[in-house]
């Protein structure tokens, strides 16, 4: 991973007061006194690493999933656990982060890439490359915020306001996006080589990524749009989506120059701010779980979470176990266990899909204990004792997406909204009067763009955490 270090960073920096979307961001790579174009590969390899690290950051000035998820409780300031979203700007630093670190990277890269040079084979991988990466990104934001500036963001005409789109829209054409972009991949040919931090040019992995994550848009799908969530559920496991381990979207950080964000947030910050909260500890332990022993520590002989919402005394409670706080652990951002998670539930909602939600349930565990080094006879003994349940499945399957999928908080957050399981509680003391089911809009964008996200915050019901996303009817 050092051999990155040279070109990763070297697209730009820039200040935060010209983040907003109403610029025109293609521009900000630009130096008119040294004007040049970046390789492709360097500014893939930026938006990678900006994208992974912002989306896992446990960071309480960014994206706040895992308390979202009320995964996490807080020993030092409890604002996140109270669903304070104002005091640290969450709302605005992930947007810019998204936007200007990722998408807009990605965007230069796909401008950079029409003058480099290869067979027609590479760099259609390499453009497929850069579109999936970019797409998994815009899920990522449209899941965040709802509406957002999607056409006419990074506009080359140079739209100074642009609109914010309708999120059910950007979804479709972020399906046929995938169709397309997964239409356009060699698996004979690589892709990218170093620069590719995910998967190293290979395009097999590369295809079964962007099928999951089509299964991803899918299952949101799955209540307000059924039609469309089934065929592409369907085809996308058709096509192939990710069947292993090493075929999880993952970032792998060396631990020297780049460093896993929970390690920078809960080792190298020096501070003890954070605890595994009772919630998911008494889950597990109510179950015997033995990826407990992996995860957490014991205190007095025992795993004890910290309380959800008001601050706790760190010494009292169990801690992040080794693995997890690794500076090396890899950002888990779209796991194998994940997918076979909503495998099971296409399977449970009648999609044909080539197996049953027991099935696609008990590999699920199976998978997430594998990954953890817990024997086949702990995870045998586990599934007997916790089976899949066909009589209530939103339950079954939330409930174990819970736990599986506690280091993957994004991906957890959009099952928990969908599926309503485990139902989680809003803290005595909160800011809001629900668990959040959306980040508000960033604050700049009520300067810069005033018109554009005063009309979104209407279309969507109210700028507001406790506004539900279009895909969330229940």
């Amino acid at each position: 991973m050092k051999k990155i270090s040279k070109f990763l960073f070297g697209a730009y920096i820039v200040s935060l007061g010209l983040i907003s979307c109403q610029h025109d961001l293609t521009s900000l790579n630009d130096d008119p006194k040294h004007p040049s174009v970046l390789p492709s590969g360097n500014l893939l390899a930026t938006a990678l690493y900006q994208s992974s690290y912002y989306m896992d950051t446990p960071s309480v000035n960014y994206n706040n999933y895992r308390f979202f998820t009320q995964l996490w409780a807080e020993t030092t300031y409890n604002d996140e656990t109270q669903y304070d979203l104002v005091t640290r700007n969450q709302p605005r630093n992930h947007f810019n982060r998204m936007y200007v670190y990722s998408i807009n990277n990605l965007k230069s890269a796909k401008k950079a890439l029409e003058s480099e040079s290869g067979t027609d084979e590479v760099i259609n991988n390499k453009w497929a490359t850069l579109e999936i990466e970019e797409i998994f990104i815009w899920e990522n934001v449209v899941d965040t915020y709802g509406d957002v500036p999607y056409s006419e963001a990074f506009d080359p005409d140079g739209h100074l306001s642009p609109k914010y789109d309708d999120a059910h829209s950007i979804y479709t054409d972020l399906i046929g996006r995938l169709d397309d972009a997964i239409g356009k991949i060699s698996t004979s040919s690589k892709g990218y080589s170093s620069e590719d931090l995910i998967y190293y040019g290979d395009m097999s992995k590369w295809k079964k990524f962007a099928n999951s994550v089509k299964l991803r848009l899918a299952m949101n799908l799955a209540d307000i749009d059924p039609g469309t969530s089934k065929s592409a559920a369907e085809s996308a496991i058709a096509s192939g989506v990710i069947d292993s381990e090493e075929s999880s979207y993952k970032f792998k950080y060396d631990g020297g120059t780049f460093v896993n964000p929970v390690y920078d947030n809960v080792v190298a910050s020096g501070r003890d701010d954070f605890l595994p909260s009772s919630i998911v500890v008494d889950l597990m332990n109510s179950t015997s779980d033995p990826r407990r022993d992996i995860w957490f520590t014991k205190v007095d002989d025992e795993y004890k979470g910290g309380v959800f919402g008001p601050k706790n005394s760190y010494e009292y409670f169990s801690h992040l176990g080794a693995s997890l706080i690794a500076s090396t652990a890899y950002s888990q951002l779209l796991p194998y266990a994940e997918v076979l998670l909503l495998e099971a539930e296409a399977a449970a909602r009648q999609y044909s899909v080539g197996g049953t939600a027991e099935n696609f349930y008990n590999k699920a565990v199976e998978a997430s204990m594998s990954a953890n080094g817990i024997s086949a006879t702990d995870i045998s003994a586990y599934l007997q004792n916790n089976p899949y349940d066909a009589n209530n499945w939103k339950k079954s399957i939330g409930t174990q997406a819970f736990i599986t999928l506690f280091n993957t908080p994004f991906g957890l957050w959009n099952i928990n909204r969908r599926l309503d399981y485990p139902v989680l509680q809003v803290p005595s003391g909160s800011n809001t009067t629900t668990v959040p089911h959306r980040m508000p809009y960033s604050d700049q964008e009520y300067v810069l763009n005033k018109q554009n996200v005063e009309a979104a915050a209407s279309a969507i019901g109210g700028d507001k955490a406790e506004t539900k996303l279009f895909w969330d009817i229940y």
